[in-house]
């Protein structure tokens, strides 16, 4: 079976340098190694979504010279196979209707907390309402759904990351699938799209390393473990402060550097560079890079950017 994988941004937000390094590694993996490229727009998160976005992001994508052989697939287009799957998961008893508020779960006293600091849901709701309609009934708040998480460890082999272990219960609990207007959740969602698409291959930042475990509970529960996916978390780009590159390390975005004349080619070499390819020259076409882009080359630790790289970048503009 041909192995396929999936450039999947989200339109809430645009394309800044950080998951761009990490949509053209993808690209640079697929390229190198044969596989089918879907482009998938995550396009469900409600009002995070920003009209215009999605055009934009596939023209960011074109202008670094990224292509595709399927798509663009948007998701707000796929609701109906998320409600076949939701309905299928709380008929099955593997999840449930909960009328708990975020601020409930995080002041909950009982509630334990994740490595992060994140409140884990204490379970209020579990085997509390015999149904969705019951739990309405009952309380005058129209449920969530939440995935109800079995006891056991899940682990597996990160094709990136290496070895992963995680105890859900404890690290995780009980998660959301679909919120009270049953707009499906990622976890939900991206599951179901890369069980019906035949995704073979994730790759992705590390800050997603904890979905993992949810998602594969989620092929489990659906039927579907013989498609859960190989998993490849990168590390991230962070600014100075070791924080996920955002609007507080300033303006990083790829259509600002656009607007300042800056060439793809050179955006392109300052990826190489946090990429493994230490000699990449000022300027690189996506073409060189995939004849010098080694996986086994990848750093390790997360990449820093910082203003001598804004600098540098600016710097070579036209």
């Amino acid at each position: 079976m041909a192995s396929i994988t999936r450039l999947a941004p989200s339109p809430t937000g645009a394309l800044h340098l950080g998951n761009a390094r990490t949509f053209v590694v993808n690209w640079l993996l697929a390229r190198q190694r044969g596989w089918k490229i879907l482009l998938r727009i995550e396009d469900i998160d409600g009002p995070r979504v920003k009209r215009g976005m999605a055009q934009q992001l596939i023209e960011d994508f074109k202008w670094l010279g990224l292509d595709w052989d399927e798509g663009p697939i948007y998701q707000s287009r796929r609701l109906e196979q998320y409600k076949l799957a939701m309905d299928q998961l709380v008929t099955t008893g593997r999840a449930y209707a909960c009328v708990c508020s975020r601020k409930e779960v995080e002041s909950a006293a009982s509630a334990p907390h994740a490595e992060d600091g994140a409140a884990v849901y204490p379970g209020t709701c579990r085997d509390k309402f015999e149904s969705l309609e019951t739990a309405f009934l009952l309380t005058g708040r129209t449920p969530a759904i939440r995935f109800r998480v079995s006891d056991g460890q899940i682990e597996y082999t990160d094709c990136f990351a290496g070895p992963q272990e995680f105890d859900p219960q404890r690290q995780l609990g009980d998660f959301v699938i679909a919120k009270a207007d049953r707009t499906p959740a990622y976890q939900l969602a991206v599951v179901v799209d890369d069980a019906d698409m035949g995704v073979t291959d994730v790759v992705r930042g590390n800050d997603l390393l904890d979905s993992t475990p949810r998602q594969i509970l989620i092929y489990r529960a659906l039927g579907r473990k013989d498609r859960i996916p190989r998993y490849y978390h990168l590390p991230l780009v962070v600014g100075p402060d070791g924080r996920r590159l955002a609007k507080r390390h300033g303006d990083t975005r790829l259509s600002y550097y656009r607007l300042n004349g800056v060439s793809p080619q050179r955006v392109l070499a300052l990826i190489a560079r946090w990429s493994g390819i230490a000699n990449a020259p000022a300027e690189l076409s996506l073409a060189d890079l995939l004849q010098w882009f080694d996986f086994e080359r990848m750093p390790r630790e997360p990449i820093v950017f910082g203003r001598d790289d804004d600098s540098w970048l600016l710097s070579g503009n036209l």
